[in-house]
């Protein structure tokens, strides 16, 4: 009888042990346990004023910038320019647009409530705020220029008249036609060829640049233009002056006109390299493109020229994708290796969009992919989704990114510029 308990005792035990395993394994999987040696991660995430009201009063501000630095995170990517506005107080928007930053109106509506008196930008600097915060808590500072050279349509209510003021400065397709959709809003775009429209994106980030302590810039997949577009008098003109008189092809898709027009945006890319290194030689040159193929031939963006020419400091991919395998794929192609070996590339992970949620388990597995690719972190589309804007509680979520940021660490660096 003694031995019958005793071969219990051992097999239960064999099964409690067993399963404690089955239990850890995966989270030590998922989580890529950090070694002891110092390592270094971009661990950041953008913050926006769409579905998200966290930078319209200073003590909702501090404490997501607190929350972020106790979860191990160490970059904030706040959107500065979005909607034909400014979030911080601008002398060059206000000379252009009229405004000098977001009025209340406006951002109410992007967030679908009103606001109440105590919140919003007037009276404010919520970019010196994030620059503060973020600094006292040990996070880099990228403010990312998201609209790039899009703009709201004229009949946007959260838009400004920035296109009613300078229809000039607008490009347009092959009909004519100057709107263009994203998603169900419909958008206009500034023309990146003009020298008065160059002369305002570099005025604009030069701002930015010698006015704050940022610790860089960010643009994403707007600093561009969609490749139907590029049909105007002044860019017409332009093409027939460099092709003995010749018009560009009516087929947008065509490969010299791509490469025409991508390469203009690259030499732009590179005044604006030099413009920024002028103003602040150690402030980061960062973008966040979509992948290569898709960003070159829908938005000329040709990012793999901008990391060889050294224009690029730090690379994040946004691959917002679901199927793992899909996802894993993006991370190995050859211009990620690539760009991997000169600067760190990071990945944009999606953590949810209004009202698509994103449940943890995937954002984790992500993580580990990007991890196991050797790259060199991720950034979280968007602040509001990490823990809020989602079908799982605060707790779960937040335990979530505990398990993946198990220890601060500091940002990835430039490897180097060739």
């Amino acid at each position: 009888m003694t031995k019958i308990l005793n071969r219990k005792f051992w097999f239960g035990l064999f099964i409690a042990i067993g399963l404690i395993f089955a239990i850890t394994i995966p989270t030590i999987s998922l989580s890529q346990s950090l070694p002891n040696k110092p390592i270094r991660e971009i661990r950041g995430v953008w913050i926006t004023n769409v579905d998200s009201d966290v930078l319209f009063t200073r003590d909702r501000l501090a404490t997501a910038i607190k929350d972020l630095h106790k979860l191990n995170f160490n970059t904030i990517y706040p959107v500065v320019w979005n909607w034909g506005y400014t979030t911080y107080p601008s002398k060059v928007a206000k000379k252009i647009v009229g405004s000098s930053f977001m009025p209340k109106k406006s951002a109410g509506i992007l967030i679908n409530r009103k606001l109440s008196a105590e919140e919003g930008l007037e009276g404010r600097d919520v970019l010196q705020e994030m620059v503060v915060q973020g600094h006292k808590q040990k996070i880099a500072v990228i403010p990312w220029f998201e609209f790039g050279f899009m703009l709201p349509g004229t009949t946007d209510p959260a838009g400004s008249d920035f296109a009613k003021l300078h229809p000039d400065w607008l490009t347009q397709k092959q009909d004519g036609v100057t709107t263009w959709k994203e998603g169900k809003d419909p958008r206009v775009w500034l023309n990146p060829f003009k020298p008065e429209v160059k002369k305002f994106i570099i005025d604009l980030v030069v701002e930015v640049i010698d006015k704050y302590d940022v610790d860089g810039i960010q643009f994403d997949d707007h600093f561009g233009l969609p490749s139907e577009f590029g049909y105007d008098k002044f860019t017409v003109d332009l093409y027939k002056s460099e092709h003995q008189g010749k018009l560009p092809p009516q087929d947008y898709k065509n490969e010299e006109w791509i490469n025409w027009r991508a390469d203009k945006i690259t030499a732009l890319m590179s005044e604006l390299f030099t413009a920024i290194k002028a103003t602040n030689s150690t402030a980061i040159v960062s973008i966040s493109p979509n992948p290569q193929s898709f960003a070159k031939s829908f938005f000329l963006q040709d990012w793999a020229k901008w990391e060889r020419q050294g224009l690029v400091e730090e690379l994040l991919i946004q691959v917002y994708r679901d199927k793992l395998s899909t996802f894993v794929g993006e991370l190995q192609k050859p211009e990620v290796k690539l760009a991997s070996q000169h600067i760190p590339v990071g990945i944009g992970i999606l953590t949810g969009v209004k009202p698509k949620a994103i449940p943890m388990k995937q954002i984790q597995a992500q993580i580990a992919a990007v991890r196991k690719e050797g790259l060199a972190g991720v950034s979280f589309f968007f602040y509001e989704t990490l823990w809020k804007l989602t079908n799982q509680s605060e707790a779960v979520r937040k335990n979530g990114f505990r398990q993946v940021f198990a220890k601060s660490v500091d940002r990835s660096m430039i490897i180097s510029n060739k």
